[in-house]
């Protein structure tokens, strides 16, 4: 490549990355956040335990998730994909910590269950909840909105085996491109896809 060609390439990118800074209103990365953000648990239909679902404990374990999500930052996607952070704003601890005491919280809300705790607790578990986080971000490629998509798999503590398995989505239209209006699509979009996953759990425990 000649230096003129370099050069072009250098430009294409500064301009592409300035575009981007103007569309997100400064979303970028940040090492030290004014302000950390968390989900609340959705509001969920309390289920009366049944004589199988009342004695029954499940284990949630950490969710797992690529680099670009097991993170404190808050992520913003664009096409290819490509992930970008809000700056000055963080989740109040790692992504996958987050989603995982609130999927505990809203097993708990349900009353469907005898327990629901943490690795190391000293539950004397029948299932696990394994969890994959695919996704958890502000789109923005061509439509403004909140991306939440969980995979989830249930399984039987004693044997090892699954018992049941599914992906769960949702995407809530966010009100711009602040992180206060995508850190709101966001719980709504996890409220969606946490409610969902709950009522599947208890259904299949």
């Amino acid at each position: 490549m000649g230096v003129g060609e370099r050069a072009g390439l250098r430009g294409l990118l500064s301009a592409g990355a300035i575009g981007m800074a103007l569309l997100l209103g400064g979303c970028g990365t940040a090492s030290t956040p004014d302000a950390y953000y968390g989900l609340t648990a959705p509001a969920v239909s309390e289920r009366a335990p049944s004589a199988r679902g009342g004695g029954i404990q499940v284990l949630v374990a950490a969710p797992r998730a690529l680099q670009a999500l097991d993170t404190s930052s808050i992520a913003v996607v664009d096409r290819g994909p490509v992930y970008t952070y809000f700056p000055k704003a963080a989740w109040t601890d790692t992504l996958p910590k987050v989603v995982q005491a609130k999927i505990v919280q809203t097993l708990e809300n349900t009353r469907g269950l005898r327990g629901v705790g943490l690795p190391g607790e000293g539950l004397l578990i029948d299932y696990q909840l394994q969890t994959d986080l695919r996704s958890f971000q502000l789109q923005i490629d061509g439509q403004t909105r909140a991306v939440v998509e969980v995979m989830a798999r249930l399984v039987n503590d004693r044997n090892g085996r699954t018992k049941a398995s599914r992906i769960f989505r949702a995407e809530v239209p966010a009100a711009s491109t602040s992180v206060r209006d995508a850190v709101a699509a966001m719980n709504a979009a996890a409220d969606n896809v946490l409610g969902e996953l709950s009522a599947w759990v208890l259904s299949n425990v």
